[in-house]
């Protein structure tokens, strides 16, 4: 913060690591990350003494990638301690919303669904075929689903019972689909009645997509789970591979443009915007993509790439970029992501939803 053009330390609640992270260069050959920059440093004849060692995780990340897993101690303890980061990140995420009963939510939808009959004629057929027909949200679902994603080749009278068969084969499908809808109801205030979301929130939709896809995926029937998948881009601009791992309580906010790789793993009660990147980085075939933490709220724009952990109840502002673990309840920023706030551990961005608060140090113009 300046006063009086003096510099007096960073501003009133900002994380101590912000003035870490500020000596980082933004242009130069270490502007590069990890030990990458030190050989462009090297290969150059860059002779930039000021800038910071590359970290720990930056060293064994990228050792890790060169290396491989098992070619040095240094390697696999340090992979070791990650692996706990990464589960302490998805540790304990369930909610309430996991004791939601299905039944009871199902006779709500069907209660909404006679309303809107009655209110807007011109989608009572609509709302007769999908909702108040269906015996179970499951059958719902697979109806919804299959008439979405069919096509003159992947016809939606065998989807619909491929749906059926996987609502029917693993009860916890349809489990995390009722804590989708009760976080879409609890997040979005644009969302007014439980039957709105399953109707027309792609978001939802796109995601109920993905989990037969990775019902499929873990069945060993990969191509027709690509297939799924392909059809969801399609139709939904939204990419998730079948075998990346997402919890449950999710919101997509308008859901455009969203890309989850192939060995991403996303927690419970994560909240993201639109043109969310959760992309990988080389050509290994181990862990390549990020892991979200339980509770995180990712800013609409934001890529997070690599295989990086992004800690339980962090929040990170709209188009960032974050290459680098960030610690729990902390709120990153920029391109690439520094550390700006540690947040309070009862604070939780997933469900504030709120996009400004905690971004803008300084009001000065």
């Amino acid at each position: 913060m300046l006063v009086g053009g003096r510099s007096l330390g960073p501003a009133p609640g900002v994380h101590p690591l912000v003035t870490q992270t500020a000596r980082f260069p933004t242009t130069g050959a270490r502007a590069c990350l990890g030990p990458a920059g030190m050989d462009i440093a090297k290969k150059t004849g860059t002779n930039d003494t000021t800038s910071p060692m590359p970290s720990f995780n930056e060293r064994v990340w990228r050792s890790h990638l060169e290396a491989g897993e098992s070619s040095s101690s240094l390697a696999l303890t340090s992979l070791s301690a990650r692996e706990g980061d990464r589960q302490a990140a998805l540790a304990g995420g369930r909610d309430s919303a996991q004791d939601l009963n299905a039944d009871t939510l199902w006779a709500k939808i069907q209660e909404e669904a006679a309303e809107l009959s009655k209110s807007e004629p011109l989608i009572a057929s609509k709302l007769g075929m999908t909702v108040v027909t269906h015996p179970s949200l499951s059958k719902s679902l697979a109806f919804l689903l299959s008439n979405k994603l069919a096509n003159e080749t992947l016809l939606g009278t065998q989807l619909v019972h491929l749906f059926m068969d996987a609502y029917a084969d693993d009860a916890g499908l349809l489990a995390s689909g009722v804590a989708d809808l009760h976080a879409v109801m609890e997040r979005d205030p644009a969302c007014d009645t439980y039957v709105q979301c399953l109707l027309f929130y792609k978001g939802f939709q796109a995601v109920q997509s993905y989990r037969l896809g990775h019902w499929l995926w873990k069945k060993g029937r990969h191509t027709l789970a690509l297939a799924i998948q392909s059809r969801m881009a399609e139709v939904f601009t939204v990419d998730i591979h079948p075998a990346a791992r997402l919890g449950q309580g999710l919101l997509f906010d308008h859901a455009t443009g969203i890309v989850i790789g192939e060995t991403a793993v996303v927690g419970d009660n994560v909240s993201m915007l639109h043109h969310v990147t959760l992309g990988g980085s080389g050509t290994g075939r181990g862990r390549r993509h990020p892991t979200i933490g339980n509770g995180t709220l990712l800013g609409a724009g934001v890529s997070v790439l690599g295989p990086i952990i992004v800690g339980a109840n962090c929040k990170i502002g709209a188009g960032s970029v974050v290459l680098t673990d960030l610690p729990p309840s902390t709120v990153a920023v920029g391109v690439p992501a520094k550390i700006i706030k540690q947040l309070d551990s009862s604070v939780l961005p997933r469900a504030s939803m709120e996009q400004i608060a905690d971004f803008i140090l300084d009001w000065t113009i």
